[in-house]
């Protein structure tokens, strides 16, 4: 029997519009559509999709005041984070459809034939990539658009030519309804099949489990925790034809103060720092969860005025009664560990808390597990380190993370080559200067990162690469000319770029 899924407001705790949450029963006829139109010409058509990515984002901008009313009044985020998350979503759904009708998603490539080529003689070979198939993508909690309904997941996905089937996330169901409804009929107006995008409301884990066990199922797209994103990657092992899972789970994204950077500008680092702590109550995947700093007066002070500016900061609505009770429950595991600012009781109704900084020292890591363990929400712990010799041994022992951020002096350059080696082992994307919450999406950016960051550490979440997880390569050996995709075809009837023989071109 079907539940209902209420939407609230983490501000006030108030309660408001309920919404029918299917069972584990919708979840087939859901894949089975999307089964069959990944096997229909008009899902194939790269300029219908690009029509359709369009028509999306532009019907998201017409009812823009309705969807920030709407998101703002059941995740507590300010009016001003909503638009411009939304700006976020219409841009990079329209940047995958620019790429669509580019062509070069494609990844056209053509190695004519040579009968002298070593060490054998080499046939005609065509390699183009093609869409998996079915998709089923998880919405996230922390962005209700940018990483949900129609977020960068959703986005790719269609890009490649890959039906989606999304479970909406039970922290907003108004929004995830109201901007599903919108993305359905902008597809259908573009003359894209039935089954190519479905919304699966629901709060059960059996129903998200159902989804990646359905044999239509191609891959899978995850934004949450390390215990979300964990059990999906477990569960599509354990199917008779196992398919990927492409999990962000999070990341403690430390930050390395040298002596230099103290020096320099320590006043405006912890500025930075602060904010990317505390604003949207921490809410962030790329939140700094540790900072190492140096020890001594440089450093104690830096630690004193971190302390000072989050205790400064009013406390903020977070997301749900369940991420303020996982925040509170990561305070509590962090034990006896030195806290520097005060413990505050929650302000007013709602999920509100208020922003904590605690100190550690280096070598007291290993006996203070909470500290290595992602804390979701607007806290953060200073680690005091006495030499930079043993930055890099510190950031390895974390594990995978999506950014490393690096603030020293220009001088500093030689000794930091060990801790960027070390960065670059551990993470997607090292940062030097500034703060890594804010990803931009463009082709060079990097959204992941070596487990447990993610599970797919060659692939990233955001940015126009991120279509690369929803299409596999296909070669065509010594194929007739009528039975190529147009993409390989001599001539190139299609006009796209590819590379033959080596060569990029356009012939």
């Amino acid at each position: 029997m079907p539940s209902t899924l209420q939407s609230i407001d983490p501000r006030t705790g108030e309660r408001g519009a309920s919404f029918d949450a299917v069972d584990v029963a919708a979840v087939a006829p859901a894949a089975e559509a999307a089964a069959v139109a990944a096997r229909q010409p008009a899902l194939a058509d790269d300029a219908r999709r690009a029509d359709g990515l369009r028509r999306i984002a532009d019907r998201l901008e017409a009812r823009a005041d309705e969807i920030v009313a709407v998101g703002g009044g059941e995740t507590g985020l300010p009016e001003g984070r909503l638009r411009g998350e939304l700006v976020r979503t219409t841009v990079q759904l329209r940047a995958f459809a620019d790429f669509v009708v580019s062509g070069e998603h494609l990844g056209a490539i053509i190695d004519l034939p040579d009968p002298d080529a070593k060490p054998a003689p080499r046939p005609d070979l065509r390699r183009v990539l093609v869409p998996v198939g079915p998709v089923a993508v998880f919405g996230a909690s922390n962005f209700p658009l940018a990483f949900s309904t129609v977020g960068g997941d959703t986005a790719a996905a269609l890009a490649a030519g890959c039906p989606v089937v999304v479970k909406g996330h039970p922290s907003h169901p108004a929004t995830g309804t109201l901007v599903a409804s919108i993305a359905a009929a902008a597809l259908a107006d573009a003359g894209l099949p039935d089954g190519t995008f479905a919304h699966l409301l629901s709060g059960e884990n059996e129903v998200g489990g159902a989804l990646v066990d359905h044999p239509a199922i191609e891959a899978v797209a995850f934004t949450g925790s390390f215990r979300g994103g964990s059990a999906l990657v477990e569960r599509a092992a354990r199917r008779g034809r196992p398919v990927p899972v492409y999990a962000e789970m999070g990341s403690l994204n430390p930050m390395v103060v040298t002596q230099g950077a103290l020096r320099h500008g320590g006043h405006d680092i912890v500025s930075a720092l602060a904010g990317s702590i505390a604003t949207f109550a921490g809410q962030m995947c790329t939140k700094p969860g540790l900072v190492f700093v140096p020890s001594g007066a440089a450093g104690d002070a830096f630690a004193r005025e971190l302390a000072d500016e989050l205790a400064g900061r009013e406390a903020e609505a977070m997301l749900s009664e369940s991420i303020h009770a996982g925040f509170t429950a990561g305070l509590d595991r962090l034990g006896d560990v030195e806290r520097l600012t005060p413990v505050l009781d929650a302000d007013g109704d709602g999920f509100h808390h208020a922003p904590a900084a605690f100190r550690v020292r280096a070598g007291e890591l290993a006996a203070s597990p909470g500290v290595a363990e992602e804390i979701f929400g607007p806290a953060g712990v200073v680690v005091v380190y006495d030499s930079l010799d043993e930055i890099p041994a510190l950031l390895e022992a974390l594990g995978g993370q999506l950014t490393v951020t690096i603030h020293a002096a220009d001088d500093e350059a030689s000794a930091l080559e060990p801790v960027v080696a070390a960065a670059t082992r551990l993470a997607g994307r090292v940062l030097f200067g500034g703060v890594p919450t804010g990803v931009a999406v463009t082709w060079a950016m990097t959204h992941g990162g070596p487990w447990p960051a993610t599970s797919a550490a060659g692939t990233t979440s955001v940015g126009l690469t991120a279509i690369e997880r929803f299409q596999r390569p296909v070669t065509y050996q010594s194929a007739p000319q009528s039975l190529l995709p147009p993409a390989l075809r001599d001539g190139n009837p299609l006009g796209i770029p590819r590379r033959v023989n080596g060569t990029l071109t356009r012939s």
